[in-house]
């Protein structure tokens, strides 16, 4: 669908649905296309001129139908004419729940694309995911207030507005872990991994929850895994009920019996600027169901494990190796033996 609506500049604004839905709502009034273009032409709304993709946009999400040459309101849709801020969060709605399946939707919100800002507490999806092709429905999100400025503008980021973040959870967020997998022995065990680190996270989130119990701002509490899998850490969360910011930046890992794990060099950098503040969390699977369970907490891994001889057995698994003087490999020939 995103791919057939690029070359429009403009997909709509909320004015623009507001007043085009109300006017097929009216039964005693026929509009073709050509009818609406008229109705629209050379006027400014929401700080817009042209409308050319509206009507295109409106068919693939299914709010409107060409019959015998003239727009038909949905009668599912009509109900959405209550008043403006409702009509805008159910069109959206019906946006997101048409482009579930659209490729394109899922090149832009996948989770290279998004992270999350501790700072602000929100959702961000980085401006380069829209490219320059599909800016048209990134402008359509930022017009409905789905999607703002990330206020430090360095960044060419865009946050979920706060508002919007259920519904990201509830309507985006499954499509986005849920993706295809192949079926060969590799990718079973790395989707066989991803289950079980998800119940493990899932397990701690509760947990910290039952910890933090009376923490005014225990709801801010995010397992941030959902969003940004290259933050160094799985959980955000405060320290003890007197905290007043997220200083306990917990990553999870599970085990079967004997604690192992592995530890990624992002993770383990992450660990090492962030020291007391940064906690592991390792949750034994055979008894993550039992009433009581308590993980194996350790601060600061960094220095507790990594730097510690005592108690824990490490071991290299791999080499990042790349060559110190590229050019001079190839700046000459290989000598031949005579």
């Amino acid at each position: 669908m995103l791919k057939e609506l690029k070359n429009y500049e403009n997909l709509g604004t909320p004015k623009y649905f507001w007043e085009l839905l109300n006017q097929l709502e009216n039964k005693n009034v026929k509009w073709t296309v050509r009818n609406t273009e008229e109705h629209f032409f050379n006027r400014i709304i929401d700080g817009r001129r042209i409308f050319d993709g509206c009507i295109a946009f409106a068919i693939s999400i299914g709010i409107v139908e060409i019959n015998n040459g003239f727009i038909l309101l949905d009668s599912s849709f009509a109900v959405c004419l209550k008043n403006e801020k409702y009509l805008y969060n159910k069109l959206l709605e019906r946006v997101f729940l048409t482009l579930k399946d659209d490729e394109v939707f899922h090149e832009i919100f996948n989770s290279k694309n998004i992270s999350y800002d501790i700072i602000y507490h929100s959702i961000q999806i980085s401006n380069s995911a829209f490219r320059f092709k599909y800016a048209n429905f990134k402008q359509l999100l930022i017009d409905f207030g789905f999607l703002f400025p990330h206020p430090d503008q360095k960044l060419f980021k865009f946050i979920v507005s706060s508002k919007y973040k259920k519904f990201f959870d509830r309507n985006i967020l499954p499509g986005i872990k849920n993706r295809k997998i192949g079926i060969n022995e590799l990718e079973q065990r790395l989707e066989e991994k991803k289950i079980y680190g998800e119940e493990a996270e899932n397990f701690v989130m509760n947990f910290e929850k039952q910890r933090l119990l009376g923490h005014p701002s225990a709801e801010e509490i995010e397992k941030i895994s959902e969003y940004d899998v290259s933050a160094g850490y799985d959980i955000i969360s405060y320290n003890n009920c007197e905290s007043a910011e997220l200083d306990r930046f917990i990553e999870v890992k599970s085990f079967i019996n004997r604690p192992t794990f592995y530890w990624s060099r992002n993770e383990i950098d992450t660990a090492r600027i962030k020291k007391n503040a940064y906690y592991l969390y390792l949750v034994d699977r055979n008894h993550i169901n039992k009433a009581g369970f308590t993980p194996i907490i350790i601060q600061n891994p960094y220095d507790e494990i990594l730097r510690n001889d005592s108690g824990w057995n490490k071991r290299i698994e791999k080499y990042f190796i790349s060559i110190k003087d590229f050019s001079n490999t190839h700046s000459a020939p290989c000598a031949l033996e005579e």
